[in-house]
C-alpha cells in the first residue's frame, strides 16, 4: 500500500469513508469523461459532428489536478481539459455535445453558443452591463483556443494579476477582483506544443517576474505522428528547462516530474507545489510523463498509423484508467463489482447526456424545416413548372431528417425566387427575413461590447481651452495627462519596454514610475509576444492595462495573440468575456526600413474585433485613451511618431474630454475635392492643401481618427455629395488602409453616386521606407504627389 492509501488508513473511519468517496468520486468522473470521448469520436464518424479533439488519456492527472484549483483561480488551458472542466463542476457532459454539435443556443453551449469546437470552456468576468463580476468566488476559465501554445501569452498577465493584487496597496479595495494576490494561474499544454516560441517566452517571463503560474504539460510522446524526441531537446521538457531551476536567492521556476498514471502521486506533489505557488508565488513546471491516446490525436486519422505495435501495447497496458482502476482494487478501496457497477452507469449517463444535446440541438431546426415546407406548399400557383420547382424543393427539404440551418435556408432562398409575384409569397418572404435575423444574432453579433460598455456608444465631450491655455509639446500632453490618469483610476497600469525607469522613449511617462511606484509604472524585457500577454491576462482579471508596444513595425511579434485571443474573445464566447486591453504604440513617418512602418492593412485585417485608433496628434489621442477607458472594448491605439516634438495647446479638461470612435473630424473645409487620410501625413495635406488655395482650389481635408470603426455616420460621403471628388490618402502600401477606406466609402456608404471623376488613393510605395529624410520622402506621399494628383483630377 503506497503512503497516500497508508495516510488515509491511519485516520479514523469516518475520514476514511470521505477519502474513499472521494477516490470514487474521481474515477467516476474519469469513467465518464473517457466515455464522452469514445462515444464523441463515434458522433464525428457518423457524421454529426465536424470534428472531434479530446482529452482520453489525461483523465487522471485532470482529476488529480481539479482538486487544487480554487475559486478565484484562473484557468488557461487548450482543448483536452475536459474532465478538468467535468470534475471542476465548469462543465458537464450534455454541454459538451452541445459544442460538439456547434449548438448555438447559449443555454446549450454556455461557453460559445456554438462558435468554438468541442472542449473549449469559458466562465463569465462581467455582467449583461458590462461592469465586473465577483471573480474571487468563481473558479475563473479564460476562454480557449485551439492554436498551439496560444494559451501561453495570457497566462502571464493572468498570473501577474496575483503579483500586483498582492503588492500594490491601491488595488487592496478591489476585493471583488482578488483575495490579496493569492490565486493561482493553471495553464496546460501538450508536451509538442512547448517546442512553440509562446511556451518558452512564457516560461522565461515567468521566471523573472515570480508569478503564481502552474504549467502543466501533458506528456503522452507525439505531436501528431512526430515523437517527443524530434520535438525536444534530449527528448524531455522537464530536462530542457532544468537552467530555470529556482535556487536559493535567484529567481527561475520550479520543476516537478510525476507519472500520468499515478493518481497517489500527483495528488500528492500537486498539493504541495501548488501550495507553494500560492504562497511564494513562485512559477512551477508540472511534467506529466507516461500518458497515452488511447483515440491517437483526433478524428482527423488513426495513431495506427505511425506507432509501433509495441507502443500501441505499452499504451493499452499503462492507460490511466486501467492503472487507477488496479490501484483502487489493490489498496482495497472498491471490489471490482463496485466498479462495474461506476462503469455500467457512466455509460449510461453518457449516452442519455448525448441524446438530450442532439435533440435539443435538431428540435429548433426540424420546426424550421417544417414550417419552410408548409409555407412552400401553401403557395398558390397557376403555372404547372412553377408549381413542380416548388414541391420539389420541399421534398428535398423533407428529405434531411436531420437538417442544417443552411439547409433550411437555401431552400426558402430558392422557393423565394421561384414563387415571385404568386399568392404566398409575402409569407414566405416575410418568415425567410425573420430567419435571416435569427440567424444573424446566433452566428455575427457580439464582435464587440453592445451594451452599455460599448466604446462606439461613449459619447463625446469636446476639448475645452481657456484664456490662458499654455503650448506645449505633444509628450507633455501625455505625460500630464498620464499623470491625472493614474492619480484618478488605481484600476490603470502601464508597462512596456523603456516605459518604467526612462518613462518611454518619448518621456510620455516620465518621472510617474517614481510617483506612482513600480506597480503602476513598469519595464519589461524585449518580449513582444507576452507583452501582450501581460495585458490580456491584466485586463481578464478587471484591470486596465496600458500594454507598449515600443514601435509599430513591432506590433507583427505580438500580433498572434491580438488576432487569435483578444480580436476574438468577445465574438467566440458570444459576449461572455470582455478584454479591455489598450495596446499603446507610435508609428507613421520617420526613418528606416523597421522605424518607419505603417501596416495599417495587415493590422485592420488582422484585429478585427479591437478598435483601431489613429490620432493625428497627442491630445487626440488622450480623448481616446479617454474613450476607451470608459468602455470595456480592446483597442490599439497608434501615436504619430514624429508628433511628440511638435506644440500642441493643452486642454484644462484633459481627463475628461472625448473623442468619439468612428467619426471624422473635417480639419479643413473646402468645395472642390476631398482628401482623406489619418495620422501623420495629414500634416503634409494640410501644406499641399494651402498651396492648392492659391490655384482656386479649395480641399476639404478629413481625419477619419479610427480605422476601426470607420466613419460610422458615413461623413465622409456627406463631404463628397457636395465636392464630387475624392482621393484617399494613405502611408500604408498600395492596397492597404487606402483600399480598405476606399471600400468602405465607394462600395458600402454607395459614394461612387455623387462622383464626377474617377476617384483616386496615394500611397507609400510597395517597399519599405528607405532611410534618411530622402528616403522617407520618395518611400511615403509627399506634398509635391499630393498637389499634382489635385491638379490632375481637377482638370479631368
Amino acid at each position: 500500500m503506497d503512503n497516500f492509501a497508508a495516510n488515509a488508513l491511519q485516520e479514523n473511519m469516518l475520514s476514511y469513508e470521505g477519502f474513499r468517496h472521494a477516490v470514487l468520486e474521481d474515477y467516476r468522473i474519469v469513467v465518464e469523461s473517457r466515455e464522452t470521448s469514445l462515444l464523441g469520436r463515434k458522433e464525428v464518424l457518423t457524421g454529426k459532428a465536424k470534428f472531434g479533439i479530446f482529452g482520453d488519456g489525461k483523465e487522471v492527472a485532470q482529476v488529480a489536478l481539479s482538486k487544487f484549483f480554487q475559486p478565484g483561480d484562473f484557468r488557461s488551458g487548450y482543448y483536452r481539459d475536459q474532465t478538468w472542466m467535468f470534475a471542476s463542476g465548469i462543465g458537464n457532459i450534455q454541454q459538451f455535445f452541445a459544442q460538439m454539435y456547434a449548438d448555438p443556443n447559449m443555454e446549450h453551449d454556455p461557453f460559445s453558443a456554438g462558435r468554438q469546437m468541442v472542449s473549449h470552456f469559458a466562465t463569465p468576468n462581467t455582467d449583461e452591463n458590462g461592469e465586473w463580476l465577483n471573480l474571487t468566488v468563481q473558479k475563473n476559465v479564460a476562454a480557449d483556443m485551439a492554436p498551439t501554445a496560444a494559451q501561453m501569452p495570457r497566462s502571464v498577465g493572468l498570473a501577474f494579476a496575483s503579483r500586483l493584487f498582492r503588492n500594490s496597496e491601491t488595488l487592496k479595495p478591489f476585493t471583488h477582483l482578488s483575495n490579496n494576490g493569492n490565486e493561482v494561474c493553471f495553464c496546460t499544454i501538450g508536451d509538442a506544443s512547448t517546442s512553440e516560441g509562446h511556451f518558452w517566452e512564457t516560461v522565461n517571463a515567468a521566471g523573472v517576474m515570480q508569478i503564481p503560474l502552474a504549467i502543466f504539460v501533458w506528456d503522452d510522446g507525439y505531436g501528431i505522428s512526430v515523437s517527443k524526441e524530434k520535438q525536444t531537446t534530449k527528448g524531455s521538457i522537464s530536462t530542457a528547462l532544468k537552467g530555470l531551476q529556482k535556487r536559493p536567492g535567484t529567481n527561475g521556476i520550479d520543476i516537478y516530474t510525476v507519472k500520468g498514471w499515478d493518481y497517489a502521486g500527483m495528488c500528492e506533489v500537486f498539493e504541495n507545489g501548488i501550495h507553494k505557488i500560492r504562497e511564494t508565488h513562485t512559477p512551477a513546471i508540472f511534467h506529466v510523463e507516461e500518458l497515452t491516446q488511447p483515440q491517437g490525436h483526433s478524428t482527423s486519422g488513426s495513431h495506427e498509423r505511425y506507432k509501433s505495435p509495441e507502443r500501441l501495447q505499452w499504451e493499452r497496458d499503462w492507460d490511466c484508467l486501467k492503472k487507477m482502476r488496479e490501484w483502487i482494487i489493490e489498496n482495497n478501496i472498491a471490489t471490482n463489482n463496485e466498479l462495474v457497477e461506476i462503469e455500467i452507469e457512466a455509460k449510461k449517463k453518457v449516452l442519455q447526456s448525448r441524446t438530450n444535446a442532439w435533440k435539443e440541438y435538431i428540435q429548433p431546426i426540424k420546426e424550421q424545416a417544417a414550417k419552410v415546407i408548409k409555407l412552400v406548399q401553401a403557395v398558390t400557383v397557376n403555372d404547372i413548372d412553377t408549381f413542380n420547382q416548388l414541391q420539389t424543393l420541399a421534398k428535398q427539404l423533407q428529405k434531411h431528417t436531420e437538417p442544417l440551418r443552411k439547409d433550411v435556408m437555401k431552400t426558402m432562398a430558392a422557393a423565394v425566387a421561384v414563387a415571385k409575384n404568386y399568392p404566398g409569397h409575402s409569407g414566405l418572404l416575410d418568415y425567410y427575413q425573420q430567419l435571416k435575423d435569427l440567424n444573424r444574432s446566433l452566428y455575427n453579433s457580439c464582435l464587440y461590447n453592445e451594451g452599455p460598455k460599448a466604446a462606439v456608444k461613449i459619447k463625446a465631450v469636446q476639448a475645452e481651452y481657456g484664456a490662458g491655455s499654455t503650448v506645449v509639446n505633444g509628450y507633455e500632453v501625455l505625460n500630464k495627462y498620464f499623470d491625472l490618469l493614474l492619480n484618478n483610476d488605481a484600476r490603470v497600469v502601464a508597462f512596456g519596454e523603456d516605459v518604467g525607469l526612462i518613462g518611454d522613449v518619448n518621456q510620455a511617462f516620465a518621472g510617474l514610475q517614481l510617483k506612482y511606484g513600480d506597480n503602476r509604472v513598469f519595464d519589461t524585457g524585449i518580449r513582444e509576444l507576452t507583452i501582450m500577454g501581460q495585458g490580456i491576462g491584466l485586463a481578464l482579471r478587471g484591470l486596465r492595462p496600458i500594454a507598449e508596444i515600443q514601435y509599430l513595425d513591432y506590433v507583427v511579434y505580438g500580433l498572434e495573440p491580438l488576432t487569435d485571443d483578444v480580436a476574438s474573445l468577445h465574438y467566440r464566447t458570444n459576449g461572455l468575456m470582455s478584454c479591455p486591453l489598450i495596446v499603446r504604440t507610435r508609428g507613421h513617418r520617420l526613418e528606416g526600413i523597421w522605424h518607419s512602418g505603417s501596416p495599417m492593412g495587415m493590422i485592420i485585417n488582422a484585429v478585427r474585433g479591437m478598435y483601431v485608433c489613429v490620432p493625428r496628434n497627442m491630445v487626440q489621442a488622450a480623448g481616446m485613451y479617454n474613450t476607451l477607458l470608459q468602455g470595456n472594448d480592446p483597442a490599439i491605439v497608434i501615436e504619430s511618431l514624429n508628433g511628440y516634438r511638435l506644440k500642441e495647446k493643452l486642454p484644462s479638461n484633459l481627463l475628461d474630454f472625448r473623442v468619439p470612435l468612428g467619426v471624422p473630424d473635417i480639419l479643413k473645409e473646402g468645395e472642390d475635392v476631398t482628401l482623406v487620410s489619418y495620422g501623420s501625413v495629414l500634416r503634409i495635406i494640410m501644406d499641399a492643401a494651402a498651396r492648392l488655395e492659391k490655384e482656386n482650389i479649395s480641399c476639404e481635408v478629413i481625419d477619419v481618427q479610427t480605422l476601426l470603426p470607420f466613419d460610422m455616420d458615413h461623413s465622409i460621403v456627406h463631404s463628397l455629395k457636395k465636392t464630387n471628388r475624392i482621393i484617399f490618402i494613405d502611408e500604408d502600401v498600395p492596397g492597404g488602409a487606402a483600399a480598405f477606406m476606399f471600400n468602405k466609402v465607394m462600395e458600402e456608404q454607395q459614394g461612387y453616386r455623387y462622383l464626377d471623376v474617377a476617384p483616386r488613393t496615394i500611397t507609400a510605395k510597395a517597399h519599405r521606407p528607405a532611410y534618411g529624410s530622402d528616403g522617407d520622402y520618395f518611400s511615403k506621399p509627399n506634398a509635391e504627389e499630393i498637389y499634382e494628383a489635385v491638379l490632375a483630377l481637377m482638370a479631368e
